[in-house]
């Protein structure tokens, strides 16, 4: 019974595997090199957290830096903080990225942009429920149609000449929970998962023009926000994502960098988000044959199960259901009752 199972399994396997090799052989890809040295990298949500340690990465490699965030005040600091650890000017700008024509304005006072980094976030977690429609829609207008503005005013001078300038970059910051639901996150994952499919599309777009869309997905990161995201977070939606801990803002851009600067699409921060990226990976553009085939054949969830790793991934499992709805049931969970946060 095993033998018949085992060569059922080659049988199955053996026609993608050929698909596979054949395709690598014909197309064989180049890799994709963006270097930032003496380039314009524009990051949005760059006075704080991820976007600032972005700006402080990019700058020490040499590029030009601009900034775009709401407090004029905050981006000063953030300006003067680049130049003292890295000896270079960084340009700033002061806009809000749901207005469309502050951000155009911005854009263009910056001038044409080889990689830009819409990095901008909001995360206010409660229940859907619970929570208020106007804290929804500035999710929303945040994460999603901010980064649509932000991709519209930039696109036309970033394909201006491109074939002088060599390969640009549109990296789209989004998180691991825009890669699976999670309790307490419904309207911030809808406002993140929106960006994989919009990356999607976009790269179809843009890649004839030498423009390489990257999607990134930090896990929790510790920034000046954090603190203030745990105090409004459910009780579930802490145990959650107590099992996985937080990253430093320094490591997410590290690793969002070298995924742009290789021109992935897909860009996971830590072990879980690598996991995460191979079980929902779905049709999303891989610029690796073998990525590509460990993701056709590992995407399961079974393949998460593997060597001991369900511990570190299981919260994003269908189990977490049942744990919730066992929990809430037990009494051992509550629904947040948190008062609504100033914005």
């Amino acid at each position: 019974m095993g033998l018949v199972l085992l060569l059922l399994l080659l049988i199955i396997l053996i026609i993608p595997i050929s698909l596979l090799i054949f395709l690598a052989i014909i197309v064989r890809p180049k890799p994709t090199k963006i270097p930032l040295k003496n380039r314009h990298v524009f990051i949005t949500g760059g006075s704080s957290g991820i976007g600032l340690a972005l700006a402080h990465q990019a700058a020490l490699d040499g590029a030009q830096v601009s900034i775009l965030a709401r407090n004029p005040t905050k981006l000063q600091e953030a300006k003067d903080s680049i130049k003292l650890s890295t000896g270079r000017d960084v340009a700033v700008f002061s806009a809000d990225v749901r207005d469309f024509d502050a951000v155009d304005k911005a854009i263009k006072v910056a001038g044409p942009i080889d990689v830009l980094i819409c990095n901008q976030g909001v995360f206010v977690p409660q229940e859907l429920e619970q929570q208020p429609l106007d804290e929804i829609k500035f999710m929303i207008d945040v994460n999603l149609m901010g980064t649509f503005h932000l991709v519209k005013a930039a696109l036309p001078n970033m394909k201006n000449n491109r074939a002088q300038k060599g390969p640009a970059s549109i990296a789209i910051m989004s998180s691991q929970a825009g890669q699976v639901g999670i309790y307490g996150y419904t309207a911030y994952s809808a406002s993140k998962f929106g960006l994989k499919g919009m990356a999607e599309a976009l790269q179809q777009e843009v890649i004839g023009d030498d423009i390489h869309v990257s999607l990134i997905f930090p896990p929790d990161t510790e920034t000046p926000g954090f603190a203030e995201e745990n105090k409004r977070r459910p009780q579930l939606t802490s145990v959650i994502a107590a099992s996985s801990g937080a990253m430093k803002a320094e490591e997410v851009a590290k690793k969002a960098l070298k995924g742009i600067q290789t021109g992935s699409f897909i860009v996971p921060c830590n072990f879980e988000g690598e996991l995460l990226s191979i079980a929902t990976a779905g049709l999303s553009p891989q610029r690796s044959f073998l990525r590509a085939f460990v993701e056709t054949f590992g995407g399961l969830q079974g393949f998460v199960l593997v060597g001991g790793s369900f511990t570190r991934a299981s919260k994003f499992l269908p189990v977490t259901t049942m744990v919730t709805k066992e929990g809430f049931k037990l009494g051992r969970f509550q629904s947040s009752t948190a008062d609504r946060p100033e914005s």
